[in-house]
């Protein structure tokens, strides 16, 4: 049986958006992994989250908010440092943590949107771990029809009252602050109705589900978050009253290249542990990769892989320079997530009936990577969106 990191098989065309700090920095991350979550990905999906501590070794490490500016917390670093630590989550094959969407979601809105003040209050701590956030978008009913929230949050003097629900949260159960996109107008136009205000957990009102009961990613914090008449000073309101929707449009985009990031850094793992599992399974007497049917299969799915490389890393050449289309992340989000699924079926065929069972790595990401085609927006909205563009 295989477990643990594996290293991807090199693409047949070397990439060149590193360097040797960016390598470094790489290595870090890969035995933070290895020592610090692999070991634990077990115990973490009974439990269905990670260790709170393991939030504050993050950061003691400097991989929480790494892209935030150094004043507050961060290292001021650029958004391959972002890539290097999905891959190295990817590699590992797993899908627990949930830092990406606290340091590279959360983080960006608050430091892109929020005042001098809301910044230096959460942005270190989120950077040390001491502060873990999520981000409270989807309602039961509304899915991906952002205009159709009903969550409220109704002006009361100098407070916001909310009320309402949110769910399929990422580090919901755990979050120390969430981010909740409410309805503060009734204008015709809902995208004009929406706000983002900032939300204690420890608020009067704010309260959390149980952990969801996930088909996969089963070690990953998801949860619902009930607001029942939470009070928040009017300070809380992220940005300007109105202007949430501009801010999620803003940020989406990047959040749908983070699922194209580890979908592909995913479709490595699974592909590189099926390279190595066809060469130590024997059947008929000698190695399963020695088989043209083997071999082939093999050689359609490395291709697709690469092909998928290298658009993503066109497409993080692009974000770098802040001129990636919108159109672009939707098609990378769609078209490498539906390569993940691709990849992790074929490679599962390829280790036959062990390919089934869950001490086999090819079988958890079978599971988990099915996610992939539906957050961030569903793989029918990538389609919508890049239609709009023709």
């Amino acid at each position: 049986m295989q477990s643990g990191a594996i290293r991807p098989i090199p693409n047949m065309l070397a990439r060149k958006l590193f360097t040797s700090d960016h390598e470094a920095f790489r290595e870090t991350v890969r035995k933070f992994y290895e020592k610090e979550v692999v070991p634990n990905i077990e115990k973490y999906e009974k439990q269905q989250h990670v260790d709170r501590d393991l939030w504050n070794k993050a950061g003691e490490l400097g991989l929480l908010c790494t892209t935030m500016p150094e004043e507050y917390g961060g290292s001021g670093v650029d958004r391959l440092y972002s890539m290097i630590l999905i891959e190295e989550q990817a590699y590992a094959m797993d899908s627990s943590t949930g830092f990406s969407l606290h340091s590279d979601i959360v983080a960006n809105y608050i430091n892109n949107f929020g005042n001098e003040e809301q910044k230096q209050k959460w942005l270190p701590k989120m950077a040390t771990g001491e502060t873990v956030t999520a981000i409270a978008m989807t309602e039961p009913g509304t899915g991906s029809d952002l205009q159709a929230v009903r969550t409220t949050a109704v002006l009361d003097g100098d407070e916001y009252v909310i009320n309402g629900s949110k769910i399929f949260i990422t580090n919901g159960y755990l979050c120390d602050m969430a981010i909740v996109v409410c309805k503060t107008g009734n204008t015709e136009k809902g995208s004009a109705n929406l706000s983002l205000i900032i939300v204690e957990a420890d608020r009067a009102g704010f309260s959390k589900g149980k952990p969801l009961n996930k088909i996969g990613m089963k070690g990953q914090d998801t949860c619902e978050l009930f607001f029942d008449n939470v009070r928040v000073p009017k300070e809380n309101l992220l940005g300007m009253e109105g202007m949430g929707f501009m801010m999620l449009m803003k940020e989406l985009a990047w959040e749908r290249m983070l699922v194209a990031i580890i979908c592909q850094a995913g479709a490595e793992a699974a592909f590189a542990h099926t390279v190595q599992y066809t060469k130590d399974r024997k059947a008929f007497g000698k190695p399963i990769g020695t088989f043209q049917n083997t071999r082939f299969k093999l050689a359609e799915l490395r291709t697709e892989i690469d092909f998928c490389r290298t658009y993503l890393d066109r497409c993080m050449e692009l974000q770098l320079e802040e001129s990636l289309g919108v159109d672009a992340a939707a098609a990378a989000k769609y078209k490498i997530s539906d390569m993940f699924s691709k990849v992790v079926d074929e490679c599962l065929q390829l280790h036959g009936g062990y390919g089934y069972m869950l001490e086999y790595p090819i079988a958890r990401a079978y599971i988990d990577n099915r996610a992939n085609r539906i957050y961030a927006g569903t793989n029918e909205i990538m389609k919508e969106l890049i239609s709009r563009t023709l």
